[in-house]
């Protein structure tokens, strides 16, 4: 008998002072709740729920499951004013973060494609961004899957070359070309159909008396058709067409364009067989910016990226503390 008085008790983890269920009600509150308001209800100290907390979640996402991985997402993300960078992997089926470090390009991707290779996950097809640090490192490591450039990374460099060109026609104009292309950024980095009817008008007038720029504006416009195109080979003809006509233009930043995207082609046209983007991963991105308001920032970074790989299963409003 005094043998089993020496043993553990059941309802208690090893040299703790708290039982096992309330270790589980503090970890369910913690999905709703910041650190400080769960050591409010529970009456325990901040840094006794921060414990459990990091206990219960350095248990569950010691290592992150790959069974049934199909579609994976890859991007990187800003997360403080020194520079740092994570980067970022999602199951974009599930939306479970599969991969968090700290950096961006091939070593801080090399180590999780090299445990995907290992796992015989079957990987059908990856999104990402055009850089060549995470498709070269994911075509090294992950050889035959289908690479997928993000269409709306692909947008939004063509976006920045119509900025370009913006200011530097506005540079050159002289008084009367300024006031008409004063106030025109939003309106032409804007899809067509998100123009307020209210300034159409100034949009017209801009590209009225700038070439250029109508030019530009509406190689813009028809490179966002090119992936509701009906068919494969369609919208091979309408890339290979765009970047003709983009040469054609004599427009620098529009060459620039048609250069890129030549390069990329493959990746960007196995879009049609693998409809996949990156744009789970930027809603990701809203969430990750409200967990470090709600924290007022987090100096210990294990625990950070802890509680980003429970962030699916986190229940986090954005109107913030």
């Amino acid at each position: 008998m005094w043998k089993d008085l020496r043993g553990l008790p059941p309802f208690a983890p090893a040299y703790c002072h708290y039982t096992k269920a309330l270790a589980r009600f503090v970890c369910a509150l913690s999905r709703w709740m910041t650190l400080a308001e769960v050591a409010d209800v529970s009456g325990l100290g901040w840094d006794a729920v921060k414990s459990i907390v990091k206990s219960d979640l350095g248990r569950r996402y010691a290592k992150v499951s790959l069974k049934g991985v199909r579609y994976l997402a890859v991007d990187e993300f800003h997360v403080g004013k020194k520079g740092q960078f994570l980067t970022v992997v999602i199951d974009l089926e599930s939306g479970r973060i599969l991969w968090v470090a700290k950096g961006r390009g091939s070593q801080a991707l090399a180590k999780f494609l090299l445990r995907v290779r290992r796992s015989r996950v079957k990987i059908k097809a990856v999104a990402c961004d055009m850089a060549a640090a995470y498709w070269s490192t994911i075509l090294r490591h992950l050889p035959g899957v289908a690479l997928v450039f993000d269409h709306f990374h692909v947008i939004k460099l063509v976006n920045e070359k119509i900025d370009q060109l913006r200011r530097a026609l506005q540079r050159e104009a002289d008084i009367l070309g300024r006031k008409y292309l004063k106030g025109t950024r939003y309106l032409l980095l804007s899809g067509a159909e998100n123009i307020p009817e209210d300034k159409a008008e100034a949009l017209r007038e801009a590209l009225r008396f700038n070439e250029p720029l109508s030019v530009a504006y509406y190689l813009k416009e028809d490179l966002r058709a090119l992936w509701s195109q009906p068919t494969a080979s369609q919208m091979r003809r309408h890339l290979h067409s765009w970047c003709k006509r983009a040469v054609e233009s004599g427009i620098q930043p529009m060459i620039a364009m048609a250069k890129t995207l030549r390069m990329h082609a493959t990746g960007i046209l196995n879009y049609f067989h693998h409809p996949i983007s990156t744009g789970r991963l930027e809603g990701l991105n809203n969430k990750i910016q409200t967990l470090k308001r709600k924290a007022y920032g987090y100096r210990d970074y294990a625990f950070f990226i802890l509680k980003l790989y429970s962030l699916h299963e986190s229940k986090l409003s954005l109107t913030g503390v």
